[in-house]
Protein backbone atom coordinates (compact mmCIF):
# COMPACT_ATOMS: atom_id res chain seq x y z
CA UNK A 1 0.00 0.00 0.00
CA UNK A 2 1.24 3.57 -0.77
CA UNK A 3 0.59 6.10 1.74
CA UNK A 4 -1.42 6.20 5.09
CA UNK A 5 -4.88 6.27 3.79
CA UNK A 6 -6.50 2.20 3.01
CA UNK A 7 -7.79 2.10 -0.51
CA UNK A 8 -11.32 1.82 -1.89
CA UNK A 9 -13.42 -0.77 -2.48
CA UNK A 10 -12.12 -1.17 -6.02
CA UNK A 11 -8.59 0.44 -5.49
CA UNK A 12 -9.75 2.93 -8.03
CA UNK A 13 -9.93 6.41 -9.07
CA UNK A 14 -13.86 6.14 -9.48
CA UNK A 15 -13.63 5.07 -5.61
CA UNK A 16 -13.79 8.59 -5.13
CA UNK A 17 -18.02 9.61 -4.69
CA UNK A 18 -18.99 10.95 -8.03
CA UNK A 19 -15.71 10.18 -10.29
CA UNK A 20 -16.15 8.22 -13.44
CA UNK A 21 -13.61 7.41 -15.81
CA UNK A 22 -13.86 5.92 -19.25
CA UNK A 23 -12.21 4.53 -22.01
CA UNK A 24 -11.86 3.79 -25.90
CA UNK A 25 -8.70 1.59 -27.26
CA UNK A 26 -7.91 1.74 -30.92
CA UNK A 27 -6.42 -1.42 -31.76
CA UNK A 28 -6.65 -2.40 -35.50
CA UNK A 29 -4.07 -3.79 -38.39
CA UNK A 30 -1.23 -6.06 -38.02
CA UNK A 31 2.30 -6.68 -39.04
CA UNK A 32 4.99 -3.79 -39.17
CA UNK A 33 4.98 -0.18 -38.72
CA UNK A 34 4.08 1.41 -41.81
CA UNK A 35 3.89 4.97 -40.75
CA UNK A 36 0.58 6.77 -41.19
CA UNK A 37 -0.78 3.49 -41.98
CA UNK A 38 -0.99 1.26 -38.93
CA UNK A 39 -0.71 -0.74 -36.70
CA UNK A 40 -3.13 1.29 -34.53
CA UNK A 41 -2.35 0.71 -30.79
CA UNK A 42 -3.74 3.97 -29.06
CA UNK A 43 -6.70 5.43 -27.23
CA UNK A 44 -8.70 8.60 -25.04
CA UNK A 45 -9.75 8.00 -21.54
CA UNK A 46 -11.63 10.78 -19.83
CA UNK A 47 -11.90 11.25 -16.40
CA UNK A 48 -15.11 13.54 -15.02
CA UNK A 49 -15.07 14.81 -11.88
CA UNK A 50 -18.97 14.41 -11.11
CA UNK A 51 -21.97 13.83 -13.08
CA UNK A 52 -22.89 17.45 -13.50
CA UNK A 53 -21.97 20.24 -16.03
CA UNK A 54 -18.38 20.50 -15.18
CA UNK A 55 -18.21 23.71 -17.20
CA UNK A 56 -21.16 25.37 -15.04
CA UNK A 57 -19.98 23.73 -11.83
CA UNK A 58 -16.13 24.08 -12.02
CA UNK A 59 -13.67 21.87 -10.03
CA UNK A 60 -11.16 22.82 -8.14
CA UNK A 61 -8.02 21.55 -9.30
CA UNK A 62 -4.09 22.32 -9.37
CA UNK A 63 -1.04 21.06 -11.73
CA UNK A 64 2.34 20.42 -11.68
CA UNK A 65 4.58 19.79 -14.18
CA UNK A 66 7.82 17.14 -13.56
CA UNK A 67 8.65 16.30 -17.19
CA UNK A 68 8.00 19.33 -19.38
CA UNK A 69 8.40 17.20 -22.69
CA UNK A 70 4.94 15.76 -22.58
CA UNK A 71 2.26 17.43 -24.89
CA UNK A 72 -0.91 19.08 -23.13
CA UNK A 73 -3.47 21.69 -23.30
CA UNK A 74 -4.87 23.24 -20.71
CA UNK A 75 -2.51 23.36 -18.21
CA UNK A 76 -1.35 27.18 -17.38
CA UNK A 77 -4.93 28.09 -17.06
CA UNK A 78 -5.09 25.55 -14.35
CA UNK A 79 -2.59 26.90 -12.88
CA UNK A 80 -3.52 30.32 -12.88
CA UNK A 81 -7.01 29.69 -12.32
CA UNK A 82 -7.09 26.86 -9.85
CA UNK A 83 -10.24 25.27 -11.59
CA UNK A 84 -11.02 22.54 -14.49
CA UNK A 85 -14.27 23.50 -16.48
CA UNK A 86 -14.14 20.23 -18.54
CA UNK A 87 -13.82 16.63 -18.19
CA UNK A 88 -10.05 15.02 -17.88
CA UNK A 89 -8.80 13.81 -21.23
CA UNK A 90 -5.41 12.02 -21.83
CA UNK A 91 -4.34 10.48 -25.43
CA UNK A 92 -1.57 9.74 -27.69
CA UNK A 93 1.11 12.31 -28.08
CA UNK A 94 -0.22 13.56 -31.71
CA UNK A 95 -4.07 12.96 -30.84
CA UNK A 96 -3.96 15.93 -28.12
CA UNK A 97 -4.58 18.12 -30.13
CA UNK A 98 -7.90 16.40 -32.08
CA UNK A 99 -9.41 15.73 -28.31
CA UNK A 100 -9.13 19.31 -27.14
CA UNK A 101 -11.26 19.72 -30.34
CA UNK A 102 -13.80 17.44 -29.49
CA UNK A 103 -13.93 18.70 -25.87
CA UNK A 104 -14.09 22.28 -27.08
CA UNK A 105 -17.18 20.94 -29.56
CA UNK A 106 -18.91 19.27 -26.73
CA UNK A 107 -18.77 21.92 -24.49
CA UNK A 108 -19.86 24.44 -26.34
CA UNK A 109 -22.59 22.35 -28.21
CA UNK A 110 -24.10 21.75 -24.07
CA UNK A 111 -23.66 25.67 -23.12
CA UNK A 112 -25.34 28.15 -26.08
CA UNK A 113 -23.47 31.41 -25.82
CA UNK A 114 -20.13 30.02 -24.57
CA UNK A 115 -17.27 31.71 -26.79
CA UNK A 116 -14.09 30.45 -24.72
CA UNK A 117 -13.22 27.16 -23.01
CA UNK A 118 -10.45 25.88 -21.40
CA UNK A 119 -10.38 21.63 -22.23
CA UNK A 120 -7.62 19.86 -20.74
CA UNK A 121 -6.08 17.19 -22.18
CA UNK A 122 -2.56 15.04 -22.10
CA UNK A 123 -0.91 12.51 -23.39
CA UNK A 124 0.70 9.53 -22.61
CA UNK A 125 3.12 8.47 -25.02
CA UNK A 126 2.17 5.20 -27.05
CA UNK A 127 4.94 5.61 -29.87
CA UNK A 128 6.45 2.28 -29.11
CA UNK A 129 3.05 0.34 -29.38
CA UNK A 130 1.65 2.22 -32.30
CA UNK A 131 1.70 4.31 -35.16
CA UNK A 132 1.77 7.63 -33.47
CA UNK A 133 2.23 9.94 -36.93
CA UNK A 134 -1.72 8.36 -38.10
CA UNK A 135 -3.28 10.06 -35.24
CA UNK A 136 -5.57 7.21 -35.51
CA UNK A 137 -8.10 9.06 -32.40
CA UNK A 138 -10.64 10.99 -33.73
CA UNK A 139 -13.62 13.31 -32.42
CA UNK A 140 -15.76 10.60 -32.10
CA UNK A 141 -13.35 8.24 -30.39
CA UNK A 142 -12.92 11.08 -27.51
CA UNK A 143 -16.87 11.44 -27.76
CA UNK A 144 -16.98 7.54 -27.01
CA UNK A 145 -14.68 7.49 -24.04
CA UNK A 146 -17.77 8.73 -21.81
CA UNK A 147 -18.14 7.03 -19.07
CA UNK A 148 -21.44 4.96 -18.59
CA UNK A 149 -21.11 2.38 -15.82
CA UNK A 150 -21.87 3.43 -12.50
CA UNK A 151 -19.21 5.12 -10.15
CA UNK A 152 -17.08 2.59 -8.60
CA UNK A 153 -16.63 0.33 -11.83
CA UNK A 154 -14.60 2.01 -15.26
CA UNK A 155 -15.89 1.73 -18.39
CA UNK A 156 -13.99 0.06 -21.35
CA UNK A 157 -14.95 -0.26 -24.01
CA UNK A 158 -13.88 -0.24 -28.18
CA UNK A 159 -14.07 2.44 -30.93
CA UNK A 160 -16.98 1.19 -33.40
CA UNK A 161 -14.22 1.46 -36.24
CA UNK A 162 -11.77 -0.57 -34.92
CA UNK A 163 -11.08 -3.97 -36.45
CA UNK A 164 -9.67 -5.97 -33.26
CA UNK A 165 -11.42 -6.16 -30.21
CA UNK A 166 -8.68 -6.22 -27.22
CA UNK A 167 -10.08 -4.51 -23.78
CA UNK A 168 -11.36 -6.46 -21.13
CA UNK A 169 -13.22 -4.96 -18.51
CA UNK A 170 -11.05 -4.65 -14.92
CA UNK A 171 -13.54 -7.72 -13.55
CA UNK A 172 -11.92 -9.67 -16.80
CA UNK A 173 -15.23 -9.32 -18.69
CA UNK A 174 -15.03 -8.12 -22.08
CA UNK A 175 -16.45 -4.27 -22.40
CA UNK A 176 -19.52 -3.55 -24.85
CA UNK A 177 -19.34 -1.53 -27.67
CA UNK A 178 -21.11 1.11 -27.92
CA UNK A 179 -23.34 2.42 -30.71
CA UNK A 180 -24.04 6.30 -29.55
CA UNK A 181 -21.45 9.19 -29.37
CA UNK A 182 -22.05 12.70 -28.62
CA UNK A 183 -21.93 13.00 -24.60
CA UNK A 184 -18.86 13.03 -22.53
Amino acid sequence: MIGSLQPGAHNSITDVPGVKVGHVSLIAGDGPLVERQGPARTGVTAVLPHSGDIFREKVEAAAHVINGFGKSVGLPQVVELGVIETPILLTGTLNVWTVADAVVDYTTGRNPGVYSVNPVVAECNDSRLNDALGRHVHKEHALEARPSRPPGKPTWRRATSAREWACRASAGRPASAHPRAGSL
